[in-house]
């Protein structure tokens, strides 16, 4: 799902866009600190998903500090890891996909930090496991079934003759359990 590839067509998902929405909500709920995993260097969809939060969270006037990690949930735990060895922790943490924040919310438990009591999580996606994460995820709900659907027909299209080669995505940002609202000084 990215930009077409010469006269390919594809479909777009507007990462960046959804991530920045999600910044401006928990900014709204009151977050004023914040942690990016964001996947790993020169990853498209976890750069531009890292870009878009940090870029609204900050123009907000909250503080951001980003971790690179692999784009799995192995990678989500390492990160979150990192996150709470630091002196000062942020009061959120946005992993650019869901599965990296099931295992940033695994790392949490294992150290024994609560979510949403001591840290918040979110992430972007929201994949169907998601219904058995506690306590609920917030995150960026993407129709991934349409996705899907739009990415096959482009697929198998003999000739697109419509002139339109992409289809373009917007997610729609889903609070939950993980980020309750918080006023912090």
């Amino acid at each position: 799902m990215g930009r077409p590839l010469g006269d390919l067509p594809a479909v777009e998902v507007e990462n960046g866009a959804g991530a920045a929405d999600l910044a401006a909500a928990l900014h709204d709920l009151g977050y004023r600190s914040a942690a990016v995993l964001g996947g790993p260097e020169g990853h498209r969809t976890g750069e531009a998903r890292r870009a878009g939060f940090a870029d609204r969270f900050a123009a907000l006037g909250g503080s951001v500090t980003t971790e690179t990690c692999a784009f799995t949930r192995d990678g989500g735990y390492e990160a979150m890891a990192a996150v709470l060895d630091r002196d000062e922790r942020p009061r959120v943490v946005f992993a650019a996909n869901d599965v990296m924040a099931v295992g940033a919310m695994a790392a949490a438990r294992d150290a024994g930090v609560e979510v949403p009591g001591d840290i918040a999580v979110a992430g972007f996606d929201d994949i169907v496991t998601l219904r058995d994460v506690t306590p609920s995820l917030t995150t960026v709900r993407l129709p991934l079934v349409e996705i899907g659907q739009a990415a096959t027909r482009l697929a198998l299209a003999e000739e697109d003759t419509s002139g339109d080669t992409e289809t373009h995505f917007r997610g729609e940002v889903v609070v939950r359990d993980s980020t309750p609202p918080l006023h912090e000084a």
